[in-house]
C-alpha cells in the first residue's frame, strides 16, 4: 500500500474521540498517526493499520 506522508486517512476504527480522519506524519515499518478530532498521536505497526485503512486522501486529491 503507498502511504506518504501528509495523507489523510479514515480509518474503520473510531477513535474515542469519536473521529475515523487520521493525518500520516511517518512511514516506515511503524506508521504514526495524528487523530484529527483531538490531535492524539499514536505510532502503530505498518500491517495493522493497513488493515484498518478504510479510504486515503492524497495531497493531490485535495489540491
Amino acid at each position: 500500500m503507498d502511504l506518504r506522508i501528509h495523507d489523510k486517512v479514515e480509518l474503520k476504527k473510531t477513535h474515542p474521540c469519536g473521529s475515523t480522519q487520521w493525518e500520516i506524519l511517518r512511514v516506515g515499518m511503524d506508521i504514526k498517526l495524528k487523530c484529527l478530532g483531538c490531535g492524539h498521536e499514536l505510532m502503530l505497526p505498518r500491517a495493522k493499520v493497513e488493515k484498518w485503512i478504510r479510504k486515503i486522501r492524497t495531497e493531490e486529491e485535495r489540491k
